[in-house]
């Protein structure tokens, strides 16, 4: 075909544009709009690793006190990050798809391994070299955090503390051990500063303009025009 039939709103040809061969009759259907699924994997991810952390700071010396962690690892932390990392597949965003989809494994691995290490009887150097390879998965996703928000920085540097406290703390024994209980109070501030990336997600989107603020770095994308392209169809 010689015309440029093209359009800047696809939904919307232009006058006299002659529609392909084998085309429905009809309005062309419109685009989908996908919301911003990054509130609800960091909401997730939040109250899960908080919940974990007050847990491995022996602050909570209840011997049941695990369950509700595990329930979250499993729908909250788990699968609801999962889903939220799936969207980000769909919305092109390499970073938020890796670390949700990823962090939601750590949970829901969490979830299944916990019992069973009760059970099986002493892991702690294999529950350490766990910890530590997460440790390194974080600590270069940090690098990507760099062109994201503070917030969302300030999660990765301080995960990537807890992983590796937490790790140390298991190589010298596991729960109990002072490395493990500094780890958990990294872990707070992990869970309090996604919570913060979360909410600022929610109540800017909501009100349609900056509320909460995220802070600025270096190449980071202007959070109005971040706004303008999360509103365009894909």
């Amino acid at each position: 075909m010689n015309e440029d039939t093209r359009s800047l709103h696809p939904e919307q040809p232009p006058p006299g544009a002659v529609p392909p061969t084998g085309a429905a009759s009809g309005a062309a259907p419109r685009a989908t709009a996908w919301a911003d699924p990054a509130p609800l994997g960091l909401a997730g991810f939040a109250l899960t690793t908080l919940l974990l952390s007050i847990v491995n700071t022996n602050l909570l010396k209840e011997t049941a006190g695990i369950l509700p962690v595990l329930g979250l690892a499993l729908f909250y932390g788990g699968l609801a990050q999962f889903a939220a990392g799936l969207m980000e597949f769909r919305r092109g965003n390499t970073f938020g798809a890796t670390a949700f989809v990823s962090f939601a494994a750590f949970w829901l691995s969490y979830w299944w391994i916990a019992p069973r290490v009760a059970l099986a009887g002493d892991a702690h150097n294999a529950l350490g070299l766990f910890l530590l390879g997460w440790a390194m998965f974080t600590a270069y996703m940090t690098i990507g955090a760099l062109r994201v928000s503070l917030p969302v920085l300030a999660v990765f540097v301080l995960l990537t503390l807890t992983f590796l406290f937490l790790a140390i703390g298991s190589f010298q024994g596991g729960a109990g051990h002072v490395m493990t209980e500094v780890g958990g109070w990294f872990g707070i501030l992990t869970g309090l500063a996604a919570w913060y990336a979360s909410a600022a997600g929610v109540i800017n989107a909501a009100h349609g303009r900056t509320v909460v603020p995220l802070g600025t770095l270096p190449g980071r994308t202007e959070p109005s025009e971040r706004v303008r392209h999360d509103e365009r169809s894909v």
